[in-house]
């Protein structure tokens, strides 16, 4: 290959569509998915980095002081206090006075905070299920007031019934840039006609079929 051709599909190798079709270099890592039009990337942003998830679990656990934290988790003082500020400052934990304790503070969720539940009982029933195996799940999560297991999390229409990937469509909501709008309209299955239409096609062709069964009654 000669050099200006290597340079051009070098040029182009290094140059691939993210999640929402922007080009950006392979070379050059990214650093923040804070600006992606994509609330799952966003969300990654927040909770996506090492140890995050399991200090969350803790806390849903009831893991509040810092030491606890460190000790129930096996985790570096210096890595703990980090990712405990990232939390504090993105909203999802908050320090409060411990009771009695003096000036003493401990973590607590906030609301943001507890949103995430419903997003790490589905991670943890996706691990029992295809990692760890639903005879060996580490842990059950029941319900305080029955003592039964809680129901597998599902994605429901507003009637309540049961979808999957195949039973939705994504659409362009209210934040979507120019770009995911493009890419969602293009990916956009098309619709069935209309009824009407659709129950045209038969009645036309019985009534060429009643010609035809008339005349060879006539001939």
């Amino acid at each position: 290959m000669q050099p200006a051709a290597k340079s051009a599909a070098a040029g182009v190798s290094r140059r691939l569509p993210d999640a929402i079709g922007m080009p950006y270099p392979l070379r050059m890592r990214r650093k923040t998915f804070a600006r992606m039009n994509c609330s799952i990337a966003r969300t990654l942003e927040l909770v996506g980095e090492w140890w995050t998830m399991l200090i969350l679990r803790e806390a849903f656990l009831g893991t509040r002081r810092f030491r606890d934290f460190q000790c129930n988790l096996g985790i570096a003082r210096n890595i703990l206090s980090a990712r405990l500020k990232k939390l504090v400052a993105r909203g999802i934990l908050e320090r409060a006075p411990v009771p009695g304790g003096g000036r003493r503070l401990e973590y607590r969720l906030t609301a943001k905070g507890r949103g995430f539940f419903p997003v790490l009982m589905a991670l943890m029933q996706w691990g029992d299920r295809w990692v760890a195996g639903a005879e060996r799940a580490p842990i059950k999560v029941v319900d305080r007031l029955s003592g039964a297991e809680i129901a597998e999390i599902q994605v429901t229409s507003c009637d309540g019934r049961m979808l999957g990937p195949a039973d939705i469509a994504m659409v362009a909501g209210p934040g979507a840039a120019p770009s995911t709008r493009a890419r969602l309209s293009s990916d956009r299955p098309s619709k069935p006609r209309a009824g009407p239409a659709l129950e045209a096609g038969p009645r036309r062709r019985a009534g060429r079929g009643a010609r035809r069964e008339g005349s060879k009654l006539g001939g």
